[in-house]
């Protein structure tokens, strides 16, 4: 099984070059569904969250309040390390399970998209690292405007990171998504072509 990791920092438009990838025909591991899903109502990762952070960042309906629990974290670094300790073992156990089902469906690629992928320092879990890049002033802007954050919220998230830039150097390949959709979209179908055909050589 070959793997590629696709990372980027938020609002780089990483969840759009994701679903370009699946059109495509990838097999996608998404670990930010994954997150959702560790820390729904009665799973282990809720439970010890709740004893870590109180009830207080719990929502009526027994969902946690992500806004709330986002300001915590986003401020407060051994508060962000904690909670990334609770629930990542969880996601690292469901992206095996992942990976073992599209084995067994056949597939000899998965792409895991996963935002926090050189902070969890899951380099070498996978074979190939994508990074999807924006201007570091565009990305700010995307946040403040999709997450209806202050400038001191969105900032407070993005050094919460590591830099894009700084990512994109570790990084196999960049794709670079400042520009236009339809620049994007061609820059991952080659990324994916020559996916397939390295695949195609190997299996040769």
């Amino acid at each position: 099984m070959y793997v590629i990791g696709l990372t980027g920092g938020i609002a780089s438009g990483k969840s759009t070059v994701s679903s370009m990838l699946a059109k495509l025909g990838a097999y996608i591991i998404d670990t930010d569904k994954i997150a959702r899903e560790v820390v729904m109502p009665k799973q282990p990762a809720l439970l010890a969250i709740m004893a870590h952070f109180g009830d207080e960042i719990m929502l009526p309906d027994g969902n946690v309040n992500r806004k709330m629990l986002g300001n915590i974290i986003f401020q407060n670094p051994k508060e962000r390390s904690c909670l990334e300790k609770m629930i990542h073992p969880y996601i690292e156990a469901q992206v095996d399970n992942c990976i073992k089902k599209a084995e067994q469906l056949g597939h000899r690629t998965v792409v895991i998209d996963i935002p926090l992928l050189f902070e969890a320092g899951w380099q070498s879990k996978v074979d190939e690292i994508w990074v999807v890049y924006v201007d570091p002033s565009v990305q700010l802007s995307r946040l403040i405007s999709r997450n209806q954050l202050t400038n001191k919220e969105a900032m407070d998230r993005l050094n919460a990171q590591l830099n894009i830039t700084e990512k994109a150097k570790r990084s196999h390949l960049v794709i670079d998504n400042t520009l236009d959709v339809e620049n994007t979209k061609q820059q991952v179908i080659t990324a994916w072509l020559n996916v397939r055909e390295k695949m195609n050589n190997v299996m040769a």
